[in-house]
């Protein structure tokens, strides 16, 4: 069973936790909409130990952010990097995490290459084991969403992006090694130059900018 919101307004029943998460994510939940992206927000109302507390699927084309807070350690486990002033801060970053995933899953573009970027023949898709190209091609996926997140933050709370690049590159590093489907750290030093996301397009086309650099170099 789950509760599907269409507006956090509209939502009842909801934990204190959950309201909090909802309320954190709302300004990128309302970016994303705007841009025109089927975006539904479910809630788990069963205890889920375990579970990643926000995930995104994509079902009959339509991307569904779904929280699973109850019961779940995770959810506060995922924070204790960051102050505690700054919790809703990163909730608001994993918000726009997901919404970087719904883009490239609502443009039909999940795991293919940005358009014009080819790939060198030393890392041809038939060259990897299936196995290792499901994990570049996933770590892929992650680091271009970091980006988006990274993005966002800078455009709406710059004073602060710093703090959201160092919590964010401290979650990486207790992550996977290097080559996992969640080591992002090779994008996340590209984030850390100077002016990287000055400009005025929208948080997805600054975040492909880097992302097209890291990919030059990944493996």
């Amino acid at each position: 069973m789950t509760v599907c919101i269409v507006s956090p307004a509209a939502a009842s029943g909801l934990t204190a936790l959950e309201a909090r998460w909802l309320q954190a994510g709302q300004p990128v939940i309302a970016f994303a909409r705007a841009q025109g992206l089927p975006l539904d927000i479910i809630v788990q109302p069963q205890d889920a130990p375990g579970a990643v507390p926000l995930a995104l699927g994509f079902e009959a084309g339509r991307c569904k952010l779904v929280l699973s807070l109850r019961g779940n350690a995770q959810a506060q486990g995922v924070l204790q990097e960051a102050l505690p002033a700054q919790q809703d801060l990163m909730i608001e970053a994993m918000t726009a995490h997901e919404v970087g995933h719904c883009r490239r899953y609502a443009q039909g573009d999940w795991h293919a290459l940005p358009r014009g970027f080819v790939e060198p023949p030393s890392r041809m898709q038939g060259k990897l084991k299936v196995l290792d190209q499901e994990l570049r091609d996933t770590r892929r996926e992650e680091s271009y969403a970091d980006l988006v997140a990274l993005a966002w933050m800078h455009g709406r709370h710059r004073e602060r992006y710093r703090d959201v690049l160092a919590w964010m590159r401290r979650v990486r590093a207790g992550g996977d090694s290097a080559g996992g489907s969640h080591a992002t750290q090779a994008w996340l030093a590209l984030a850390d130059g100077e002016g990287v996301f000055d400009g005025t397009a929208s948080p997805f086309e600054q975040a492909q900018v880097l992302w097209r650099m890291g990919l030059s170099g990944d493996k």
